[in-house]
């Protein structure tokens, strides 16, 4: 009777169909891998550097000034520089940072304050490290508010302790992820530019004196103008003793 009941079960039962084809599977299949992935906006650290000659180094440095006013930027740090060691002529070093969709036209402006002698812009992508501190930033947030559930349902001092503890090392990984997420997004929105403004010519002369020029033509003279120099001295020096000895003997001579 037991066989009997399993071969006909067996004769029976059939393996179920599949209600989706394989191909309808594949078509599928290939519709995703063809499908492009959504582009994200790229999170760009731009910087600029740029030279500029210009007329007047004052009238410069205040155009500057209210170039980054009217772009909504501010100003980071001004240098002035006077004549004096190796330095040829005035200049003046301006960092500024402005909002990132106004950085070609900023550079555009400060470009017509004189001659452009070099300007390049830089940009660095930080995409990723956004995404990353937004992510640890997220869980770090999850387990605050798991662990401030903890303390609540906690009874004893000892556990109440404990996990506040562990509340405050989250709390502070927070904070400080928090601001470096911040300094890259706020370095994002502002491009920083830095300018260099040279004055086209020197303002005060620094011709040097008569003994300095003196000692620069005699050092750029040549060995042959040197020799030429010392005969003549021998020459006078000669002179000036035979001068000298005719002197003493007519002295002699004349009264003996």
């Amino acid at each position: 009777m037991t066989s009997c009941a399993s071969e006909s079960y067996d004769k029976s039962y059939s393996e179920p169909q599949s209600i989706v084809s394989s191909d309808a599977v594949q078509e599928v299949a290939d519709v995703a891998l063809n499908e492009p992935l959504p582009q994200k906006k790229p999170q760009l650290i731009k910087k600029a550097r740029m030279t500029v000659i210009v007329q007047s180094l004052d009238r410069s440095v205040d155009a500057v000034k209210k170039i980054i006013n009217q772009k909504q930027g501010y100003l980071l740090s001004l240098e002035e520089r006077q004549l004096g060691g190796s330095s040829k002529r005035p200049s003046a070093s301006v960092q500024m940072r402005v909002p990132q969709n106004v950085l070609e036209t900023t550079l555009d402006e400060l470009s017509e304050l004189g001659t452009l002698q070099s300007r390049n812009i830089s940009a660095e992508d930080v995409g990723e490290q956004i995404v990353d501190f937004q992510a640890r930033l997220s869980n770090l947030r999850r387990t605050e508010s798991n662990l401030q559930k903890i303390m609540d349902k906690s009874g004893s001092v000892k556990d109440i302790l404990s996990v506040a503890q562990e509340l405050s090392k989250v709390r502070e990984q927070i904070e400080r992820i928090a601001a470096q997420l911040k300094s890259l997004q706020n370095q994002v929105a502002y491009s920083t530019i830095t300018l260099n403004l040279e004055a086209a010519v020197s303002t005060t002369s620094n011709q040097p004196g008569l003994p300095s020029q003196i000692q620069d033509a005699w050092n750029n003279s040549t060995s042959t103008e040197r020799r030429i120099y010392r005969w003549i001295n021998e020459a006078g020096y000669l002179v000036d003793s035979l001068h000298s000895i005719f002197i003493n003997f007519g002295c002699c001579w004349l009264f003996p």
